[in-house]
């Protein structure tokens, strides 16, 4: 059974947050392009990454709960430090 987690950070420069994490991430991680979307594929669980003018949505997946949080911290937290001086906050829906 895949666990899910999803969250919509709002903020009008999707793309481009979604292309330095991607960039960032891209270093130790797969990152698939889906059409529009970005995934990121860790070694627990990936994340995908759609962007919209006025949010980025993120979908985590991964096989444990335990393996979602791992996902859902490394990308949230990544996000959020990159979006620091937009004040961006990530709150995960499990």
């Amino acid at each position: 059974m895949t666990n899910t987690a999803t969250a919509t950070v709002a903020t009008t420069a999707a793309p481009r947050y979604a292309k330095q994490l991607a960039s960032h991430l891209g270093r130790r991680s797969e990152i698939k392009e889906i059409g529009e979307d970005i995934a990121i594929v860790l070694t627990v669980g990936e994340c995908r990454l759609h962007s919209t003018p006025e949010a980025l949505e993120l979908t985590a997946t991964a096989d444990t709960e335990e393996d979602l949080k791992t996902v859902t911290r490394v990308v949230g937290s990544h996000l959020e430090r990159f979006g620091q001086r937009n004040e961006l906050a990530v709150d995960w829906n499990y």
